[in-house]
């Protein structure tokens, strides 16, 4: 991944780039990323980690998303190669699992709202929350004991 501007490759870094790589699929908070990076071995801050997290986004590297009053944003790798702007996404409340909804049927759904209701949605930016199927098998398996 090439960087933002000339800025400066150091090992952190070069660490978040690595693992924002590892899990491309995952759009977390800046405490998620954080807490990934640590358990990687990493002595990275916060701090630092917001501060590239925002550069990234500034680049269009990273995708942000920001949630609704009380919650953190989200962040996510942007891959050129997904066509983003053209269908909506998914986000795994309980493993922060990122799904790329690239189906005919969401984009009838994405027509509908704007024939009918006069609101284009913006793909890039949409998405929405739910359990994926991995946790929703968890989660009743759980509750069956």
């Amino acid at each position: 991944m090439t960087l933002p501007g000339n800025e400066y490759q150091t090992k952190q870094r070069q660490s978040l780039l690595d693992c924002l790589r590892a899990n491309s699929e995952r759009a977390l908070t800046i405490d998620e990323w954080t807490a990934l990076l640590h358990a990687r071995g990493e002595t990275i801050g916060k701090t630092t980690v917001y501060r590239w997290m925002d550069k990234l986004v500034q680049s269009g590297r990273v995708r942000k998303f920001t949630a609704g009053r009380g919650e953190s944003a989200t962040f996510q790798l942007m891959e050129p190669h997904r066509g983003c702007e053209s269908h909506l996404h998914l986000k795994c409340l309980s493993c922060g699992k990122f799904i790329h909804l690239d189906c005919d049927e969401m984009e009838g759904v994405s027509e509908h709202v704007r024939a009918h209701h006069g609101f284009q949605i913006d793909n890039r930016r949409s998405l929405l929350y739910g359990l994926c199927e991995d946790c929703l098998k968890k989660e009743k398996d759980h509750g069956a004991d």
